[in-house]
Formats: structure tokens, C-alpha cells, sequence
């Protein structure tokens, strides 16, 4: 059985990925930059700090990166209200705990956006520990966000549940299993594709597969 359970939070435990991807939208069209919408949300799950130069180009990154992530955030605000929490999300957070798995959040998100998450999973007495981006120095898909979850687990042997190809190869880099559910929006078949060694349609349903599940192997 895994001793640890790493799990994303936007698009996995909330519903998010939509928000963001239109406050993507908003914030590079302020900097006269225009993205099929279609392709923000291919990216969503990616690290801000990869984001702007996968989307746009190194050139718009080096002109105006920092601005873009920074009106990113005040879009984001601006929708952040019509966030829900995706059904089973708590639930699948005490039953991970109740089988004995020390239980992280892995997110690179600020500690106000983070706080906000925990508040509306009612986590904070479930989980263990959580991540923000005061934790990585890069983030998805590079493995950094992933190892500094483990090392907060305190068990390698973990799994990894995610919503996007990103958070399916940052698993991957960092040596361990992932897990993929599909809410974030992205298919099967990518996220296989990506390294994926089961897909559920949500995190409802993992848990009611969770004894079938690589969470307990």
C-alpha cells in the first residue's frame, strides 16, 4: 500500500481550470496578446512561470511575463466566487486519512489562494500538509512542486492524483505514480499518453474504487 497520497488541487478537488483559462484570456489580451481559448486551456496546469512562454513565446515572456501573471491573478479574483468543490473531494481526503496514508496537497499557488481551497475541502483537519509556491522554485511540469509534497509526506512511496498531462509528468519526473481523474478537462487517452497509470472520471469515483485503486497496493 502507498504511504502517501499527493493530490492537486485546481481541477482535481476544484473545479478551477475554466476560471483560469479565462483569466488568461483577459490578462494577455490587456497586453495586446491573443490566444485561442482552446489552447490556454490545453496549458492550464502548467506553472505560471512556464505559462506565458508556452502560450505566447519567449519574446512576450521577456516583454511582459510578470505583468501577464499579474493580471492573471486580479482576473482570476474577479471569478474566483464561482469556484465549487468538486463532489468527493473531502470524501476522498478521510478516506485516504482513515486507511493511514499521510495525505498532501500539492499546489504552487500563493498562500491566500491556497488558504482559500483548504477552507472551502474543510482539509485543514484531514491532510497532513500542504504546498504554495514559497515551496518551488519551478512548477509544473518540472518535478519540484511533486518532491517538496513527498518531503512534506515524509514517505517516497506515494502517488500522485492530478487532473492534467502537467501534473502526470511532474509525477513522473519526481519517480513516482500518478493517478489522472478527468475533470480538469483533459481526455483519457493524453492523460495515459502522459504517463497515467489509472484514469477516473472524478475523485468521486476513485474513492469509490479506492481498494482497487494503485492508493492501495
Amino acid at each position: 500500500m502507498a504511504g502517501a497520497a499527493i493530490l492537486d488541487i485546481d481541477g482535481t478537488l476544484v473545479d478551477t481550470n475554466y476560471q483560469h483559462a479565462i483569466a488568461w484570456d483577459r490578462a494577455l489580451r490587456e497586453h495586446e496578446v491573443t490566444v485561442a481559448l482552446w489552447r490556454i486551456h490545453r496549458h492550464i496546469g502548467m506553472g505560471g512561470d512556464q505559462i506565458v512562454s508556452a502560450l505566447a513565446g519567449d519574446l512576450v515572456e521577456r516583454r511582459a511575463g510578470d505583468a501577464i501573471r499579474a493580471a492573471e491573478g486580479e482576473r482570476y479574483a474577479e471569478l474566483v466566487d464561482e469556484v465549487r468543490v468538486l463532489d468527493g473531494a473531502r470524501e476522498l481526503l478521510v478516506a485516504l486519512s482513515e486507511r493511514g496514508l499521510d495525505v498532501v496537497l500539492a499546489s504552487s499557488a500563493k498562500q491566500d489562494e491556497v488558504d482559500r481551497y483548504l477552507e472551502m475541502i474543510e482539509a485543514r483537519d484531514v491532510v497532513d500538509a500542504w504546498t504554495t509556491s514559497a515551496d518551488v522554485e519551478e512548477t509544473k511540469p518540472a518535478p519540484d512542486l511533486v518532491r517538496a509534497a513527498i518531503a512534506k509526506a515524509g514517505s517516497s512511496d506515494a502517488v500522485m492524483v492530478g487532473d492534467t498531462v502537467w501534473d502526470v509528468e511532474a509525477a513522473g519526473r519526481a519517480g513516482i505514480a500518478a493517478i489522472g481523474v478527468l475533470t480538469g478537462g483533459f481526455g483519457e487517452a493524453e492523460l495515459r499518453d502522459a504517463g497515467a497509470a489509472e484514469v477516473y472520471e472524478s475523485v468521486d469515483e476513485l474513492r469509490r474504487q479506492l481498494d482497487r485503486s494503485a492508493l492501495s497496493r
